[in-house]
């Protein structure tokens, strides 16, 4: 009798934080539907494998290094993901569209535009050859994953002012589908002109090795500083998974953001998202 209860006592504590995540209430299982209709206007797909293979034998050999700034959610800082000269080219392809920055409150429905919240400039660039390198080089990042596509690439402008409130890229999810993942890219700092914009994350933790001060601001006293804000480097990036992969679909409350106000110049930005299956 004894080895049975012995034996009873070490199941629970192997499994009692399983069982018990499995079966609370507040974190429950997703229930997965079916593949939602698809907008695709909105999404950058590729129309065969060999077509791919064309693009990516086009392309400039990736230079790029990573860093990896937090496993929990997963935040990686990327120098050089932009070439000088893909910098140059969506620079030239945004300029002549740039149209006012709307906002939703439903996902992706309804917009409207509301300076107070979002005051930018927004372009949907045109997939020239330079732009599917850089959509490439998004999915080849993320391991080119099942049922997950980059929407179109969208180019961002803030003069003097300009800003964008902390807010969620992932909004909400459907059934196990939302926008997995995101990349800030820096497009442009006016040739070092620019000050502020920096892209804050209020509730990722800061690092204490003073390497990372080449990419995020220092306060001097990490152990009481209050999140992390990177700093708008031309060609650099930061990427950033939106949901948590424990079969929940709830989305990191550390990925809430901003675009802090810039305070002279102009920053030019480039947003790459990619939706699909939450895994």
């Amino acid at each position: 009798m004894f080895s049975y209860i012995a034996a009873l006592l070490g199941f629970l504590l192997l499994f009692y934080n399983p069982i018990v995540q499995f079966l609370s209430p507040s974190h429950p299982q997703i229930r997965r539907t079916p593949r939602p209709e698809l907008n695709l206007d909105l999404l950058a797909l590729e129309s065969t494998t060999n077509e791919a293979n064309q693009t990516r034998q086009s392309c400039v050999p990736d230079a790029y290094s990573v860093h990896v700034f937090s496993r929990e959610p997963l935040v990686l800082y990327i120098e050089n993901f932009l070439a000088p000269d893909e910098r140059a080219h969506l620079l030239e392809i945004s300029d002549p569209i740039f149209e006012p920055a709307t906002i939703t409150h439903d996902g992706g429905g309804s917009t409207q535009l509301d300076s107070t919240v979002r005051d930018s400039e927004v372009a949907l660039v045109p997939r020239t050859d330079s732009v599917r390198c850089i959509e490439d080089r998004a999915r080849a990042l993320q391991g080119w994953r099942d049922e997950v596509w980059i929407e179109k690439l969208r180019v961002q402008r803030y003069g003097p002012g300009g800003h964008y409130r902390h807010h969620f890229d992932w909004s909400s999810n459907r059934g196990g589908w939302g926008r997995v993942s995101s990349f800030m890219v820096w497009v442009d700092d006016g040739d070092g002109e620019l000050r502020g914009g920096g892209t804050a994350f209020p509730q990722l933790r800061p690092r204490r090795d003073k390497r990372w001060c080449a990419f995020v601001e220092c306060s001097g006293d990490e152990d009481a500083a209050s999140g992390v804000i990177f700093k708008p480097k031309p060609g650099n990036a930061v990427y950033w998974e939106n949901f948590r992969s424990d079969g929940t679909a709830r989305g990191y409350e550390e990925t809430w953001h901003a675009g802090l106000p810039v305070t002279k110049g102009v920053k030019v930005g480039l947003n790459i998202w990619s939706c699909g299956r939450i895994d």
